[in-house]
């Protein structure tokens, strides 16, 4: 395994990073949050028309650039770093590939290319508080409960003499206020013969109402979605099996996360430390107090460690057989580091860390909300373990 990047993916890196810098600094970050679509749509012209973000990891048939989850991931790690607040995550990374598993040819040549070049915005609607458990990072439902279980709740689905129509209520979905398209996980076929299904409901739909949500974590912005009997096209055939592609969605989404939780903790840490060597007590830089050094190494090299777990998981997910778990465990990694260092971030900037001036705690609310939407830790080491069969071998 050769773990140095490519030239390509040093470009890409620096790039984009550049064009953060210069678009989505504090005042920007804080004005497009505040919006009704919770983004800047003109940030993400930039992104999708003149970097190709949405595109990188599609397929160059549909409009793509042919990259893998890899070159993804290391996009997320950069807008992660600024918190960018923009559909890369709903879209790109939750959306686009299911579209390319499971769509039919026609779905595919309509959507993909409209995702590529960034005019369309797409969401996954997962109902209940279970996104988590469906791309099967806390655990592994093979019958879809989380879905509904075919009774009262979740999202039901029907077929009529026009097509198919899906009815109930989502109340956390990433970008689903204000995406163009929306996957939404239903079940169909009634209680003793239910199963998970995938449908595509167009943002103009009839029956389908929707607002914004509000959110600890106001960069994520989440939508809560109200279909009643709205029109709705499936997604691929009825053949098509929803529950292990979204668990092999799982494994490029926990990757994507985790290197974009890594560019956030990286980037609170390198703000901390700069601060350190600016406030001074005592007539001298707090950051020469040897207990503030200890602080700020331990952090660097939780960051560190994360950062070579995420890309593990990338490179790993960019392979025909990707090792399962492997990006839940960087994720929880992430994570973890991510909300070290926004602690430490907050108590070493003092009293100016606490407040909403200050950007320390909108990285602090990316770790907690992070945390509560894709995890918490604990819950994703744990089905890994159990993966793995560690605790089973460990009692024989």
């Amino acid at each position: 395994m050769d773990a140095r990047f490519t030239d390509e993916q040093d470009e890409i890196r620096r790039t984009l990073r550049e064009l953060l810098a210069k678009r989505c600094g504090p005042q920007e970050l804080r004005a497009a949050v505040d919006t009704p679509a919770g983004h800047d749509p003109a940030l993400w012209a930039a992104l999708a028309g003149h970097l190709g973000l949405p595109a990188l990891a599609l397929p160059d048939t549909y409009g793509g650039a042919g990259c893998t989850p890899a070159e993804l991931a290391l996009a997320c790690e950069e807008t992660g770093r600024v918190l960018a607040p923009t559909p890369l995550l709903a879209t790109a990374v939750l959306v686009a590939p299911l579209l390319l598993a499971l769509g039919t040819g026609a779905q595919r040549a309509e959507l993909l290319p409209r995702i590529a070049s960034g005019e369309l915005t797409a969401a996954l609607a997962v109902p209940g508080p279970a996104l988590a458990t469906a791309l099967a990072l806390t655990g592994r439902d093979r019958r879809g409960q989380w879905a509904g279980g075919g009774r009262a709740g979740g999202v039901q689905a029907r077929r009529t003499e026009d097509g198919w129509q899906v009815y109930g209520q989502v109340d956390q979905v990433l970008d689903g206020h204000s995406a163009g398209l929306l996957v939404v996980a239903a079940h169909t076929g009634g209680f003793a013969r239910s199963r998970v299904l995938l449908f595509l409901v167009r943002g103009g739909a009839a029956g389908l109402t929707r607002a914004r949500q509000t959110a600890l974590d106001a960069t994520r912005p989440q939508g809560r979605l109200q279909l009643r009997y709205s029109p709705a096209e499936l997604l691929g055939d009825e053949e098509a099996d929803a529950l292990p592609a979204l668990a092999r969605l799982g494994d490029t989404a926990a990757a994507c996360l985790a290197a974009e939780a890594v560019g956030a903790a990286a980037r609170m840490l390198e703000r901390t430390v700069e601060y350190a060597g600016q406030r001074e007590q005592f007539g001298r830089p707090v950051g020469s107090f040897q207990a503030v050094k200890h602080r700020l190494a331990d952090a660097y090299v939780q960051v560190q460690a994360a950062r070579s777990a995420a890309y593990y998981a990338a490179w790993t997910a960019a392979t025909p057989a990707p090792e399962e778990t492997v990006g839940a465990l960087a994720l929880a990694q992430a994570l973890e580091a991510l909300r070290r260092a926004a602690a430490e971030g907050i108590q070493l900037h003092g009293g100016i860390g606490f407040t909403w001036e200050h950007e320390a705690h909108l990285y602090f609310k990316r770790a907690a909300g992070d945390e509560l939407l894709f995890g918490p830790v604990h819950r994703l080491r744990a089905h890994a373990a159990d993966a793995a069969h560690v605790f089973e071998e460990a009692g024989t």
